[in-house]
């Protein structure tokens, strides 16, 4: 041993000691990282080998999260444990603290190895196209605060000599003080089951919630968040348990349907509804889609009036057209025969509820079209044709006056 030579040059035995447990570390260590090094590249070189013979891009995962890093460095941590009572041979006292310190690091390597592990799982059932959706991240971090929280347990025992048991019993009387620091992660937990149990949210769903102010789609589902990309590409961050708690939409039934919903209504003043007379009734049969219709309903009045002895005189006696009913029924025909409305689904022209601003004519229907942008023209094309269409039947939208208005006046 080097020992021994440095006495035999007349060093004394504390710096003989000193200088040969010094060189022995710097060599223990160098052998160390080779190994690690040595044993990265070949399990590196096997998962490349396996990706490349199987079609799962499971070991691709395993390599980009640096597994075989963790791996490889159980092998220079066994050697130190070998090595170790040769290694501290001149300082014997140091051997339980290294000891103690080797398997610490066993339990952190263990640890990051498995979390790696789980990463590249995650990440391979994410391309699984019926779990693409699913909260996987929440499940995956549960297991890791598991495994965290045991791990912990395990250091605390090795550093203090305490038994496994006695450490878990101690915890048990800190279980409030543990609930009250991990209560979002226990809130997340129950919400993320509840979740994915109910379907409520999954990853690529459009949903909106007022009180967080997010508009956009699910981008991530994890324990305690659920990130949104709004449509002007911020990122709103939710807690997992609001979606339990709180209100919110999603537009994912829209997304399945056979078309997205149009829903709007313009107010007509009401003091420009009235009856239509003979002669308007002929003009408004030159519109194509009201020739049939103004046709049949003058047959049907005159039958009515004239087997009720109706005095014509005055408009208001007996049944009579109304440039109103005329538009709603014009609307209607309009919607059924556009391109771009579904008819297979819901197709209506209705007249709701008299407000002080007038009477709203309602439209709803289902565009064919559920795209955003795409949906939007429709329905503006829909409304041009709409209000466009207003003045052949009389009929006036109701607007607050303009400073324009008030300076003719």
């Amino acid at each position: 041993m080097l020992f021994e030579y440095f006495r035999s040059i007349g060093w004394s035995d504390s710096l003989a000691k000193m200088v040969d447990f010094g060189l022995i570390t710097i060599l223990v260590l160098v052998v160390a990282v080779i190994l690690q090094k040595a044993v990265r590249a070949i399990i590196v070189a096997f998962i490349k080998k396996l990706a490349a013979k199987t079609a799962s891009k499971f070991g691709n995962f395993l390599l980009n999260e640096r597994t075989p890093q963790s791996l490889a460095i159980v092998v220079p941590i066994t050697f130190l444990f070998i090595i170790l009572p040769f290694w501290v041979v001149h300082y014997p006292s140091f051997y339980d603290l290294l000891y103690v310190i080797l398997e610490v690091l066993i339990v952190i390597s263990g640890l990051t190895l498995a979390k790696r592990i789980l990463n590249a799982v995650r990440d391979s059932l994410k391309l699984i196209p019926s779990l693409g959706d699913k909260p996987i991240d929440s499940y995956v971090q549960v297991v890791m605060i598991v495994l965290w929280v045991f791990g912990l347990v395990i250091i605390f025992s090795l550093i203090t000599g305490k038994e496994i048991l006695s450490l878990l019993l101690s915890l048990g009387a800190l279980s409030a003080l543990i609930l009250l620091i991990f209560k979002d992660l226990i809130l997340g937990f129950v919400a993320s089951i509840q979740i994915a149990a109910n379907d409520l949210v999954r990853i690529g769903d459009w949903i909106t919630s007022d009180r967080y102010g997010a508009d956009g789609d699910v981008i991530e589902i994890n324990l305690s968040t659920v990130k949104v990309q709004n449509f002007d590409k911020t990122i709103t961050s939710l807690p997992t348990y609001s979606f339990i708690s709180d209100a919110f939409v999603n537009w994912r039934g829209m997304s399945n349907a056979d078309g997205r919903r149009i829903k709007r209504s313009i107010l007509i003043k009401t003091s420009s509804i009235r009856f239509v007379t003979d002669e308007e009734a002929d003009q408004l049969k030159k519109i194509h889609l009201m020739t049939d219709r103004i046709t049949k309903r003058q047959q049907e009045i005159k039958v009515h009036n004239d087997a009720h002895n109706v005095d014509k005189s005055l408009a208001i006696n007996g049944r009579n057209l109304t440039n109103m009913g005329l538009f709603r029924f014009y609307v209607d025909a309009y919607l059924h025969q556009h391109p771009n409305i579904n008819n297979e689904m819901m197709v209506m022209c209705r007249q709701l509820a008299q407000t002080p601003q007038g009477t709203p004519l309602e439209i709803y229907a289902f565009s064919s079209d559920k795209r955003w942008k795409e949906y939007e023209d429709i329905m503006g094309n829909v409304f041009d044709h709409v209000f466009a269409a207003l003045t052949y039947f009389k009929l006036e939208v109701f607007e607050l006056p303009t400073s324009s208005d008030l300076s003719k006046i």
